[in-house]
């Protein structure tokens, strides 16, 4: 099984910027498709970034042009650098992984929550404006 834990989050202004981390252990992090999610207060999870096993971003509509998802395999951590940040982008962020054979799986659904089996805790990013 995957244990992720997040890191990076905190408080800025608007326009200001944020860099996520997640470490991932337990399983072979090449293999790993791997996205983040938010969740604001009263609000439903939604998929904000993924990246496959060969590293071939997905983003959401809200985010492009202002995120970056990218995975660095010497330390096991998809990043999410995050810029141009709004009050709308505060909530809680989680990094999901599944395991995959073909790096094609992780295209398929790749924002979608249920596609994925392990979830870290979070980390709360607040944009004040």
């Amino acid at each position: 099984q995957v244990q992720l834990a997040e890191s990076g989050g905190g408080s800025v202004q608007a326009g200001g910027s944020l860099r996520l981390s997640c470490l991932a252990s337990g399983y072979g992090f090449s293999t790993l498709c791997m996205a983040w999610f938010r969740q604001a207060p009263g609000k439903e999870r939604e998929g904000v970034a993924a990246i496959s096993s060969d590293g071939t971003p997905t983003y959401a509509d809200f985010v492009k042009g202002r995120f970056t998802i990218s995975r660095d395999s010497s330390k096991r951590t998809p990043t999410l650098q995050m810029s141009s940040l709004k009050p709308e982008d505060t909530a809680r962020y989680y990094c999901a992984a599944e395991p995959s054979g073909f790096a094609s799986y992780c295209y398929v659904g790749a924002l979608r929550g249920g596609k994925y089996n392990s979830w870290g805790q979070g980390t709360q990013v607040t944009v004040s404006s």
